[in-house]
């Protein structure tokens, strides 16, 4: 049903605009063969701008992971010396099976906008709903999937990387970067920061920093949006693996109930805002639950003796290690209630039966490496030969908390061991928290110049662009610029389970500061991602050129 407004494109595009809207109409969903096609869509039409037909040779695909590759995209513009800032941005994005019916439309901008409004105008509407259709008539929003999160980042990327190309001698040099699997484990960045030592020697580069360009949500005015980002927080995964004792359901308290251990540990973790980490005013979200699951194959009426949880906890602060510590003090508490509480359950059972006795019960909780070395101890080096096939076997999986959830099973069954006990780990890639206050000096100039680039923007558009401590969402940021602390590495291989979501960073990388500048909208993965327009298409393209300019002309 076509809309009386205006059509969304009716006006002329910036660059930035006809950039974002062309490169949403290239699908990438992670882990497709789009998303490894993306690259070479987006070598092309770089290598036909003025300054990489001069100059090709600065325009270099760099394979990340997969069959067929997906490749990180770098573009280097080439001014005086050696300093040089680095743009990044992923092209990856989620699936587009929540657009339901008008999947098909899901990367066609204006088309799909149109679409939403059309189908919102005709229903009865939730809140969300109502602000959705709202943005979308007032002709400041478009939708898209991954117009948000990240393409209209890349096309100001862009944007600014030809303006800086077309100065008559640009201070230092800008590297543009386009990488794949943001949305999964972050390998085309880690691919990028692996390989940068060896491409700034092969240019004689000297990086200085660099502007991540991440999108951000925003469900008011665009205040919260229009943002420069210290820092970004840090992701942990941990995992609860709870062994109770099966028993017939007639006979339930000659078993121990794994889901009643589940559900304590459940009630101690979800939401629970005095895990929350303070730091630089700012304070991080609570912890969520992910998956929680009985482990069964079939049915049958016995209890089950297997329950997982996995979690997500985002920090400002906290190590792997005070992260490992604190669950295990957790699950221990929260096993001990369900325990007790199943103990009197029991006797005021037996007592209003009148035979029978409560049986008591000690758990027990064990941290991963502590079980695999039970496992080996147990089966010996055939034990710990299967579980590396294992591991080896399920490592190409897209799901980590499925192929992690095996592993552990896998090992409980090598080790032998039986409930109440529980097992904790961390169940996927660990993304580290990051920030300016890292870098020590370096990063309060580069704040300082960065700040100043806002400031001059802000004024020339008549707009409010301020300084934010952390990027709430989880990005490539945590890898770019950031060399991982040796002394965490360690605890978090032993007790990660499957080795392909522990990042093995080698030698000798490049460490300094970086920001995050991005587009801002709302419900970014949902049906409704949309982006606001004139500040992704018009300010933050001139926001990222004066960043960059800034930052390499200062000679502190």
């Amino acid at each position: 049903m076509p809309s009386s407004r205006p059509s969304t494109l009716s006006h002329p595009l910036s660059r930035a605009g006809e950039l974002a809207i062309e490169m949403t109409r290239w699908p990438s969903v992670t882990e497709s063969d789009d998303e490894a096609a993306f690259s070479g869509r987006l070598m092309a039409l770089l290598g036909d701008t003025p300054y990489f037909r001069r100059h090709p040779q600065q325009l270099l695909a760099l394979d990340s992971h997969g069959d067929p590759a997906r490749q990180n995209v770098l573009a280097l513009v080439r001014g005086k010396g050696r300093r040089c800032l680095v743009l990044a941005g992923h092209f990856d994005t989620v699936s587009i099976a929540n657009y339901g019916a008008l999947a098909s439309l899901a990367c066609e901008p204006e088309a799909l906008t149109e679409a939403l409004i059309a189908e919102l105008s005709n229903k009865a509407r939730n809140p969300a709903e109502d602000k959705a259709v709202t943005d979308l008539l007032s002709g400041d929003f478009l939708a898209g999937r991954g117009l948000l999160d990240m393409k209209s980042g890349l096309a100001a990327g862009i944007t600014a990387l030809e303006r800086f190309a077309e100065r008559d001698e640009p201070p230092g040099n800008l590297l543009f970067v386009a990488t794949p699997d943001e949305e999964n484990r972050s390998r085309g960045m880690r691919a990028f920061r692996d390989a940068l030592p060896a491409i700034a020697e092969k240019f004689d580069l000297d990086i200085v920093g660099g502007i991540n360009l991440d999108a951000s949500g925003d469900d008011g005015d665009g205040e919260e949006g229009r943002a420069v980002y210290l820092g970004s927080v840090g992701k942990f995964s941990p995992f609860a693996f709870v062994a109770g004792r099966p028993t017939h359901a007639g006979y339930a308290f000659d078993g121990v109930s794994a889901h009643l251990i589940g559900a304590e540990i459940m009630r101690a973790m979800e939401f629970n805002s005095a895990l929350c980490d303070e730091a630089h005013g700012e304070l991080s979200p609570a912890p969520v639950c992910l998956e929680a699951k009985d482990v069964r194959h079939g049915y049958e009426v016995t209890t089950p003796a297997h329950v997982w949880l996995s979690f997500n906890w985002l920090t400002h602060r906290r190590t792997p290690e005070d992260v490992l510590g604190e669950i295990r003090a957790l699950v221990g508490a929260a096993m001990q209630t369900a325990l007790d509480t199943q103990t009197r359950n029991a006797k005021s059972f037996f007592n209003r039966q009148g035979t029978g006795h409560a049986r008591p019960h000690e758990g027990r909780v064990l941290t991963y490496a502590e079980l695999h070395e039970l496992a080996v101890a147990h089966g010996g080096q055939a034990a710990a030969d299967r579980l590396d096939a294992l591991d080896r076997s399920l490592s190409g999986g897209e799901d980590p908390l499925s192929t992690t959830r095996q592993i552990v099973a896998a090992t409980l069954t090598e080790a032998g061991l039986e409930g109440p006990l529980a097992i904790i780990g961390f169940s996927t890639l660990h993304y580290p928290r990051v920030h300016l206050d890292g870098a020590g000096t370096e990063g309060r100039i580069f704040e300082r110049n960065v700040m100043s680039a806002a400031k001059k923007c802000a004024e020339r558009h008549g707009t409010s662009i301020k300084a934010k401590q952390f990027f709430a969402g989880i990005s490539d940021m945590s890898f770019f610029g950031h060399r991982p602390a040796t002394e965490q590495t360690q605890l978090l291989t032993d007790n990660t389970p499957c080795l392909a979501f522990v990042d093995k960073a080698p030698d000798g990388l490049l460490s300094y500061p970086v920001v995050n500048i991005g587009p801002w909208g709302r419900d970014y993965h949902q049906k409704w991602e949309r982006v606001h327009m004139p500040y992704a298409f018009d300010v933050l393209p001139d926001l990222i050129f004066e960043a960059a300019i800034a930052c390499l002309e200062d000679r502190s």
